[in-house]
């Protein structure tokens, strides 16, 4: 074989009919060639970025809003329950009425407190829960959430949360 022959013959892909299949040189080349179609091209990339960033502009807000009335319900669940063991408390301490300086923390302490933890006091938001003797909604009692601010008065995630109100 000259070196022409030689040259020609390393250049192009071998096949063996025996087994089939191609010369190393022959599957570099289609590795590199498959690479180049398994590539996005620009205009499909920004297609796919701004049908993403449609989506997220549609469900971000519902979103917000579903978590934000999540909050508002288990705040109404927890006001509740603390309302149920001021109660109890006051049944099992000989109490018509609750005194004006009462404080919540009374719930979770001593050897069988009525709560599990101090955590329980606060409401979703972080913020403790006040009680407000004698109660503006209740006629003993109002067990209260200042909402997300954490201050009296306010509306949509900062609105008041009071026991027994709807």
């Amino acid at each position: 074989m000259n070196r022409i022959e030689h040259i020609h013959s390393t250049a192009r892909p071998r096949h063996d009919d025996r087994t089939g299949r191609t010369s190393r040189a022959s599957r570099s080349d289609a590795r590199s060639r498959h690479a180049a179609r398994r590539a996005f091209s620009l205009i499909e990339v920004i297609v796919a970025v701004t049908i993403v960033a449609i989506m997220a502009a549609i469900f971000v807000p519902r979103l917000t809003r579903f978590i934000g009335s999540a909050k508002d319900k288990r705040a109404r669940t927890e006001a509740a329950s603390l309302a149920q063991q001021v109660r109890l408390y006051m049944t099992e301490n000989g109490f018509s009425r609750l005194p004006s300086d009462f404080d919540l923390e009374v719930l979770a302490e001593g050897e069988n407190p009525y709560l599990p933890n101090r955590s329980a006091l606060n409401d979703p938001w972080g913020n403790p829960y006040m009680i407000v003797v004698p109660g503006r909604v209740n006629f003993d009692f109002d067990v209260v959430s200042y909402g997300a601010d954490g201050a009296p008065g306010g509306e949509g995630e900062a609105k008041d949360i009071t026991n027994g109100e709807e």
